[in-house]
């Protein structure tokens, strides 16, 4: 553990605020909007400078490692310390697509400070909570005296993480080597709320496919034909409410092999949570909450497993009536997994019990879309006590855990290189990430600066 007074650092921390909110601007000023093409010069921009900026914080090694996409930015800070861990923080330059006229009060790529906040495309999500580690490492120097981290310190910031990552796990798995880490630290998350600081420890995996079926080979008359022949659409909705029994469980045959199922004490840790229902409800635009018998609502998303039906369709949908048997019809689904789950064995078992709904005359195709891995880490490791410690020490109160109901590229850290993953994350709902005026609260972004100097001599000890 560090020995720092954490008084040093927050001095440290308040005497730079000006200089590194100005940089942070700088950088949300550029457009680095992954899923548009026309902006792809700009994600560029955002990776040199990116790189050029850790260049200046220190770092020794930076680099932009080219995709069949967008460059990510990786940057190394070996240890003096022969015996240091090796700890590598994972996070993204690229944002969301945002114009005036979504319902911006400014310029999204124009940053302003209005009380205590940041606004700005990328303030949260991720540039702000990606540009908290530079003053971070240099408080951690210069605060402990130290001509190097504690940790030999690597970054790996992508470019397509709104667009999917899609050559995310390649460059991981090219790159292999070089990113070799006893611990991940994923800074691309959030707290629970401005006055709650959380710790998360996993993501749920996703796996999503597309069932098309097929009967007739055109629309036929459901006069002369109807009460004869299959209907898809009849078989698609059927398939639908087989999805599920009658207490909300996934009803397809081996689709929990492997759950990790809740322990007490993380029952006890969500509840130690100020989750109110009505609120959340609220959030959700919801009536009611619903979902798997015998577990709470904050145990639903992010401890349990899901089936959704994100998309059907199938025959006439226009106006007034057509009276046909459709030829085809489909349905989208995706699954939220949790550890323990795998995404192949999930496919075999998807791919059965679909078979097993289509009845004979009907002729069916099923699609997944590249799986994600779900990712967890138990609350005795180690490392996560590490981030505790550090978060305890910026915020000077107790820290609750959370999990995330999403799903993101961090799985593939963790199992191509092997290493725990942590989430480090400032970032609280209101945050609006993806929406119109995004903000980082600014309090709360030196909170992360102040997190990430002490982090490093909390791992190091940790890791040893």
């Amino acid at each position: 553990m560090s020995d720092t007074p954490d008084s040093a650092v927050r001095t440290y921390t308040e005497q730079h605020r000006t200089a590194f909110l100005d940089d942070l601007a700088a950088w949300l000023r550029i457009p680095s909007v992954s899923a548009q093409p026309v902006h792809d010069g700009d994600v560029r921009r955002s990776a040199e400078w990116l790189s050029a900026k850790l260049e200046e914080t220190g770092f020794p090694v930076t680099e932009i490692w080219e995709t069949p996409g967008a460059p990510a930015v990786f940057a190394e800070w070996p240890s003096d310390d022969a015996d240091a861990p090796t700890v590598l923080v994972y996070g993204h330059h690229d944002v969301q697509p945002a114009a005036r006229e979504d319902g911006w009060d400014t310029d999204p790529f124009e940053p302003v400070i209005r009380d205590g906040r940041m606004y700005g495309r990328g303030a949260a999500d991720d540039k702000g909570q990606v540009f908290f580690h530079t003053l971070g490492v240099r408080a951690h120097l210069a605060t402990t005296g130290r001509a190097t981290p504690a940790v030999n310190l690597k970054l790996l910031i992508e470019g397509e993480e709104e667009s999917g990552s899609p050559n995310f796990r390649a460059l991981v798995e090219e790159q292999a080597a070089r990113l070799t880490a006893d611990a991940v630290i994923v800074s691309d998350t959030g707290m629970w709320d401005e006055t709650t600081p959380t710790v998360c420890t996993g993501m749920r995996g996703l796996a999503e496919c597309e069932v098309e079926l097929y009967g007739p080979e055109q629309d036929i008359h459901s006069g002369s034909f109807g009460g004869a022949v299959p209907n898809p659409a009849t078989a698609v909705a059927r398939l639908v409410a087989a999805l599920h029994d009658a207490d909300g469980r996934v009803a397809i045959p081996g689709f929990y092999d492997g759950v990790t199922e809740l322990t007490d004490t993380e029952r006890a840790l969500f509840a130690e949570l100020p989750f109110d229902e009505a609120t959340w409800l609220r959030t959700a635009k919801s009536r009611a909450a619903s979902g798997e018998g015998g577990h709470s609502t904050l145990e639903r998303i992010w401890a349990r497993p899901t089936a959704e039906v994100n998309g059907i369709g199938g025959g006439y949908q226009g106006a007034g009536s057509k009276t046909i048997i459709p030829s085809s019809a489909l349905v989208k689904i995706s699954f939220r997994l949790v550890a323990g789950q795998d995404p192949d064995h999930i496919q075999q078992v998807v791919r059965a019990w679909a078979e097993a709904q289509v009845p004979a005359g009907v002729r069916h195709r099923i699609t997944f879309a590249p799986a994600t891995r779900p990712c967890l880490t138990p609350l005795d490791h180690p490392a996560l006590q590490a981030v505790a410690r550090a978060m305890g020490r910026a915020f000077g109160q107790k820290i609750l855990f959370t999990r995330e109901g999403g799903s993101g590229p961090a799985a593939d850290l963790q199992d191509v290189l092997g290493a725990p993953v942590l989430f480090l994350g400032i970032s609280v709902p209101s945050d609006g990430w993806h929406a119109p005026n995004e903000k980082v609260e600014l309090d709360l972004l030196l909170k992360g600066v102040e997190t990430a100097a002490h982090l490093w001599g909390e791992l190091a000890a940790a890791l040893r």
